[in-house]
């Protein structure tokens, strides 16, 4: 048979069909209702396979890629000088940006699930019972709308290679000009890279929060005082913007900037304002010094007041950048917290300690090791020599009111403390001075002498002698100290009551 015959048969069949069945309704089959949605679920699960969520994922990102450029450093602090104060190589990849989702990825999603529904349309549905969760399209979007920000968040803290935010470098300055610059230029208002970057940070992280018209939080505030629901502060503050899918992520950040949304709150002691205000006052009091007539001097001075154990504007404003950085939470942040909270103020305080560490040194010599060795050099015990040190003298430096206890109290009392009787570096409040470990020792050798020769108080070394027999000698006669010991050489023997010479 020709298929044109075929054709033409099936056409009859078909108008037979047609013509005949409305008058006979009793000649409709009922399909299996088994069968019908084994074969539903069949093509269900092919629709399923054929878009597979990594696939339309994938598309997605490589749709919006070719149209927004990876963002850089300077994208995101416009024009200021954020060069002199901070830098690095990493970018954001565009498509992981506000401008990307409002301009495209959004839409591309939205296409995808409109797309998934068409798919999934009446001849697939049997009206009964939902599509199976799995591939119904808002669980399409959602996954294709998490997984997005997911990476989102990833790219700005874990970008693949290396974290965008923890590659950032601050810029080491040799000089206290140099730091009073950056200090100048970080914490003005109108031009700080620092104020810009986290400015744009917060509006990134901004991406796909659901914006609130003013009439829907006007009419919101109307219902909860008309039902007399009155809110507490924390409340307030929770309800002024509705949490994003970014802000639990960013949310340490949040809280440092004040931002009312989701996961940031203003009420937090620690904020970026007050940090700047901080970096302000240290500015301030490094122009004093470098105003002064004796720069050096003063710049000792401000050293010394600080390892003597007291606080100044410089070392608490870097212990605030210290618990800024230990605010944004664990190693996620640490690079970004470092590099932009701790070492600015850091290396400002190294600038005035190294000259400082430097003059105390000096100083040590001058006060304690030049006379030490004029009163001792070439004396019994420090030299086989018969010279003998005077113990009195060396009681005005090892007393506890003597000369060494003296200059520690004077210019080390905040960095090192006793424990027991002996010295040791105060680990918490060491001010970044490295202590050499040979100079404690030594100081702590000296300790024990001290505890010796001076047990009492005074100045002597209490001990006792008893004779005994030797070679060749036949008496022996010894005064000490104006106590005399006469020993007759003989048999040795240890009988109670032997007689000793105490003597001091």
């Amino acid at each position: 048979m020709l298929l044109t015959d075929l054709l033409h048969g099936n056409t009859q069949l078909l108008t037979f069909w047609m013509a005949n069945l409305p008058e006979h309704p009793q000649w409709k089959t009922s399909p299996p209702p088994e069968l019908t949605g084994a074969v539903r679920k069949i093509l269900l699960r092919q629709i399923g396979v054929r878009n597979a969520e990594n696939t339309l994922y994938q598309n997605v990102l490589q749709q919006v890629s070719r149209n927004y450029a990876d963002m850089t450093l300077a994208d995101m602090t416009g024009d200021t000088l954020t060069e002199s104060l901070f830098s690095t190589e990493q970018t954001v990849p565009g498509m992981f940006t506000r401008q990307a989702w409002e301009g495209q990825v959004r839409e591309a999603i939205e296409q995808v699930v409109t797309a998934r529904r068409e798919e999934i349309d009446w001849v697939l549905s049997d009206r009964q019972q939902d599509t199976s969760a799995d591939i119904s399209p808002d669980t399409l979007r959602n996954r294709l709308t998490s997984r997005y920000f997911t990476d989102f968040a990833g790219s700005w803290l874990a970008d693949f290679l290396v974290a965008f935010l923890n590659s950032i470098r601050w810029k080491k300055e040799d000089s206290l000009s140099g730091i009073l610059d950056q200090l100048t230029l970080m914490a003005d208002a109108r031009q700080s890279p620092l104020i810009a970057l986290t400015d744009t940070i917060a509006w990134q992280v901004a991406t796909g929060r659901e914006n609130r018209g003013l009439s829907d939080s006007l009419a919101k505030s109307a219902q909860e005082l008309f039902n007399g629901k009155e809110k507490t502060p924390q409340q307030s503050r929770e309800g002024d913007v509705p949490a994003g899918p970014l802000d639990k992520t960013f949310a340490p950040l949040l809280r440092l900037l004040g931002d009312k949304s989701g996961g940031g709150g203003g009420d937090t002691q620690l904020n970026l304002q007050t940090y700047l205000t901080r970096v302000t006052r240290v500015r301030l009091k490094l122009q004093q010094v470098t105003n002064a007539p004796d720069p050096q001097e003063m710049t000792q001075q401000l050293a010394q007041t600080v390892l003597q154990g007291k606080t100044v504007d410089l070392t608490d404003t870097r212990d605030y950048g210290r618990l800024i950085a230990a605010s944004l939470m664990g190693e996620e942040w640490s690079g970004f917290g470092q590099a932009l909270f701790v070492r600015p103020v850091e290396q400002s305080w190294r600038q005035v300690l190294t000259p400082a560490a430097d003059s105390l040194n000096r100083q040590w010599q001058r006060a304690i090791v030049s006379h030490w060795n004029q009163d001792f050099a070439g004396r019994y015990p420090f030299k086989a020599s018969q010279n003998d040190a005077s113990l009195p003298l060396l009681a005005q430096y090892l007393r506890d009111d003597g000369r060494i206890n003296q200059f520690i109290a004077a210019n080390l009392s905040g960095v090192l403390k006793r424990e027991g009787r002996y010295w040791v570096a105060d680990a918490m409040n060491t001010q970044g001075l490295t202590v050499n470990p040979d100079f404690i020792r030594a100081l702590n050798r000296l300790r024990d002498v001290a505890d010796t020769a001076f047990a009492s108080g005074d100045a002597g070394i209490h001990f006792e002698l008893r004779a005994k027999p030797a070679r060749d000698v036949m008496k022996t006669h010894l005064v000490i100290d104006g106590q005399e010991l006469e020993y007759f050489n003989q048999r040795f023997s240890d009988a109670p009551g032997s007689r000793t010479l105490a003597a001091f």
